[in-house]
């Protein structure tokens, strides 16, 4: 919580306390209190640093903004009224209240650099108190039950479903209305593990933490919920349901997908990969261009019409015309070498990589390619590079917290980084920090635009920069909407609405930035 131990207090030592005005008014009454906040943290008496940091008393201040501790001290003794009470909050208090309480993301991640996740040491990690554990099924409790993979999970409960199992037969002499309840209990849950099974996921424990799975593994168990809830004469809209799946997972896939058809189902499903579409009863072709040169229906009917379709591009690979891709390989110039990672499903594994050249990790969704590249390749060769892996400020506190508990990447790269000068990673989060960001100010094209509008004889006459003409600082931006072009309208019982901003109608600038044209056109 103080990063910096020669740091002063006045100087933000305390890193754990809040910014801005929160942050000043804790320093404003430890001054009160009579701590002198100009001396470096570290020679501070450790009674005093332990009270900042983890004192639970909230003790009522005077504060006098601005006074020095001299002059508050004989403001306090001549009894003169203070500008307001403050409330004292230690660091350790403001962290975990923060944490609990607040609703906003980014503050939740502040708070959460700030902590450390352990394992409990009452339940060691199992959630559940102890009278919970000590009640046994097949010798294991509910914790080390939703540590198995769901295959094994199935076969400790088949017995069960199928009343074949040794101590069921003996409950049924003594409780046969108990035995009925467990014979049907164990064969519903029999039934949904068996949709899972069947799509693939059996090695997937059921502790296994949603943020940790592929998308082929999400978008498998969000199809399985489906499956099991018997539904029908009902319309699912999917978007690209094969994303990120092995062409053996998508058999499975399809299997399910019939499944849901065959009940009497309909099935929208917006797609790219070909095996999924050639299973399909009807098609949609759109096209024949993106952008302004799409948006036209080319075709409508069964797939082989499609055929005769000539604009469609989709036809061309559809049926297999004008052969496949081609690609003339490369000779490595190095190998990155990583010995004994492990991670997730990864166990004490060495693999070498070539440099110079495009290499593709493939195998089935959940077989441990994520967790070798992004997770582990990433971690380590950052960490060689001397510039570890920053936490997106997007990312939730709570599963960034969470995320301690998981076992870290255990490996080491052998050889072969003296090859690498530098570590870009290209995923498909949201791009941009602010909600004003687009296409224009991630790429940096708008940096050339500013710059346009900057050098023109007006701007330059009233001493406009670059800067003036960003909706992301304040100077330029319109101080209605604050650049984001609509304001929320709340409405009594009923959602809030959004409209253009009546300030600057949805050109997100100033009136006074607008006034500045180049060749007649604003920068909106």
């Amino acid at each position: 919580m103080v990063p910096d131990p020669s740091k002063t207090i006045r100087e933000r030592a305390v890193a754990a306390w809040p910014t801005a005005w929160g942050g000043q008014n804790l320093r404003d009454i430890v001054i009160s209190h009579g701590i002198d906040v100009d001396t470096p943290w570290r020679d501070l008496p450790k009674k005093v640093r332990n009270w900042i940091l983890f004192t639970e008393d909230q003790p009522q201040i005077p504060v006098y903004p601005g006074w020095d501790h001299d002059r508050i001290q004989r403001a306090i003794q001549q009894k003169i009224e203070p500008a307001y009470m403050g409330t004292f909050s230690s660091a350790k208090r403001h962290v975990t209240h923060s944490y609990a309480t607040t609703q906003s993301a980014m503050m939740k991640k502040r708070a959460a650099r700030f902590m450390i996740a352990r394992l409990c040491p009452l339940c060691d990690g199992k959630r559940l108190r102890r009278e919970a554990l000590s009640v046994r099924f097949e010798g294991l409790d509910l914790a080390e039950m939703s540590r198995l993979p769901m295959a094994r999970f199935s076969t400790i409960f088949a017995p069960y479903a199928e009343a074949k199992a040794a101590k069921l037969t003996s409950l049924r002499k003594t409780h046969p209305e108990k035995a009925l309840v467990v014979t049907h209990i164990a064969g519903d849950l029999c039934r949904r593990l068996s949709v899972l099974l069947d799509l693939g996921l059996g090695y997937l424990t059921l502790e296994r933490g949603t943020p940790t799975l592929s998308p082929g593994e999400l978008q498998r168990l969000r199809l399985a919920t489906q499956v099991v809830s018997n539904l029908f004469g009902v319309i699912y809209v999917m978007d690209e349901p094969s994303a990120g799946l092995h062409p053996a997972d998508t058999e499975a896939l399809l299997r399910a997908l019939d499944g849901l058809k065959a009940v009497g189902n309909s099935l929208f499903v917006v797609e790219h990969e070909m095996d999924v579409v050639r299973r399909a009863d009807w098609i949609v072709d759109v096209g024949p261009a993106a952008g302004e040169h799409g948006g036209e229906i080319l075709y409508s009917g069964p797939i082989e019409g499609l055929r005769e379709v000539a604009a469609s591009e989709t036809r061309r690979h559809l049926f297999d015309e004008g052969g496949g891709m081609t690609s003339q390989g490369r000779e490595p110039v190095g190998w990155l070498r990583l010995e004994g990672i492990s991670r997730n499903n990864l166990k004490h594994v060495d693999c070498a990589i070539p440099l110079g050249a495009m290499t593709t990790v493939t195998g089935i969704s959940g077989s441990g390619k994520s967790s070798l590249v992004s997770q582990a390749l990433v971690e380590l060769v950052a960490a060689g590079l001397g510039a570890p892996v920053a936490d997106e400020e997007e990312t939730d506190g709570e599963a960034a917290l969470e995320d301690r508990l998981a076992v870290a990447t255990e490996g080491r790269i052998h050889s072969g980084l003296e090859g690498v000068r530098r570590l870009i990673e290209v995923d498909q989060k949201p791009i941009g920090r602010t909600p004003r960001s687009n296409l224009a100010t991630y790429t940096g094209l708008f940096d050339h635009v500013r710059a346009l509008f900057a050098a023109t004889p007006e701007a330059r006459k009233r001493r406009y920069d670059a800067g003036r003409f960003s909706f992301n600082v304040a100077k330029g931006r319109c101080p209605r909407c604050e650049g984001e072009g609509f304001v929320m309208v709340e409405l009594l019982f009923l959602p809030s609405v959004y409209a253009a901003c009546p300030a600057c109608h949805g050109t997100r600038y100033s009136p006074k930035t607008l006034e500045i044209r180049y060749r007649g056109t604003i920068p909106a």
